[in-house]
């Protein structure tokens, strides 16, 4: 969900032999009845997980990491643990290109039919050979009003001196220093390193309006009022106005950052067959409607939005128009070094 924290190599290496020794419950089994799973935490309702598993007779073992640099990791060095993960956009880009993903059987998949194709055929997997959306979303603005006295509808509005100390942000440089590059006009995708600096330099005036970078749980700052404002993923924010009415909702004007989760198969899963009987699972309307009632991010499956309630409905709702302007993070290669250079020194 959610394109998290640092560079993927340098994240990577970092929590590599921390991962080494933990990778969940009953992970490598070779029980053909068993399928590994990692994916985010709260991000799938326990008693789908139990419902599979009485269904089918197969056993899941779950796992969850908390960003993509940590899903990478864990794939690194789980040598062929893992049956099925949930990476982000463009990280499934990159673990194709590094040779770390199987290829799809979509005839063990017929629920696939379900998926809205407008979510299919993203330029990091245009032939949809090795990924599956999930989930999919934006980090939006929420801010609380009854603590807030001027309208916000942008980025740039986040900088007024009337929030110091009273923002929640996102802890993700691509999400972040993404604003700051298109506010400058230029691209969020941008390689070229005066360009990502500048961003940086820009985001550093946001700093005294930061109260706390969290990408996990920023509603419980908003909706307790320790903050006035914040920049989080749109479920968290549905989440907040849930239980502090105060709360809305604010498409931003100047920049929208999408983002889509996918199941993957890594390379050599021992149990191929069963992570696709998983993912033939969760794509049934009912099992994927599920997930949205207890998490509402945006969901790709069109069977299962119809199944939804109307107020449920208006709490995803995002227009044809916006989705078009929106931007996905991409693979910038070499160039994530300047991101985590500008990104470290926005936070220093």
């Amino acid at each position: 969900m959610r394109f998290k924290k640092f560079s993927l190599l340098v994240s990577a290496l970092a929590i590599v032999l921390l991962v080494a020794g933990c990778g969940g419950s009953g992970a490598g089994s070779q029980d053909e009845n068993v399928v590994n799973i990692l994916n985010w935490s709260e991000y799938l309702p326990e008693e789908l997980i139990k419902q599979f598993e009485e269904e089918t007779g197969i056993k899941v073992n779950y796992s969850t990491i908390s960003s993509n640099e940590e899903l990478v990791a864990k794939l690194n060095v789980g040598n062929a643990t893992y049956d099925l993960a949930v990476p982000s956009t463009y990280f499934v880009e990159v673990l194709i290109k590094e040779g770390q993903l199987e290829k799809i059987n979509k005839d063990n998949i017929p629920n696939l039919k379900n998926i809205d194709e407008k979510f299919m055929g993203w330029d990091f997997d245009p032939d949809d050979e090795y990924s599956v959306p999930y989930m999919w979303g934006t980090e939006i603005i929420a801010y609380n009003e009854d603590l807030v006295d001027f309208e916000i509808k942008s980025y740039k509005d986040l900088f007024n001196p009337k929030l110091k100390d009273g923002l929640v942000v996102v802890d993700d440089p691509r999400t972040m220093l993404g604003a700051a590059l298109e506010m400058l006009g230029y691209s969020v995708n941008s390689t070229n390193e005066d360009e990502i600096m500048k961003a940086g330099e820009e985001l550093k005036k946001l700093m005294p309006n930061i109260k706390a970078f969290d990408s996990d749980s920023p509603k419980n700052l908003l909706v307790s009022g320790e903050v006035k404002a914040g920049v989080v993923y749109g479920a968290e924010a549905a989440l907040a106005m849930r239980e502090n009415p105060s709360i809305k909702m604010v498409i931003p004007e100047d920049h929208l950052s999408l983002w889509q989760d996918n199941f993957v198969i890594p390379k050599d899963a021992p149990h191929k067959e069963n992570a696709e009987k998983f993912i033939n699972f969760i794509l049934q309307p009912e099992i994927s409607k599920e997930i949205t009632m207890d998490y509402p991010y945006h969901n790709p499956n069109k069977a299962a939005l119809e199944l939804l309630s109307e107020d449920i409905r208006q709490e995803l709702e995002l227009t044809d128009e916006d989705f078009n302007r929106g931007v996905h993070a991409t693979d910038v290669g070499e160039a994530i070094k300047y991101y985590d250079r500008a990104w470290s020194e926005v936070k220093q």
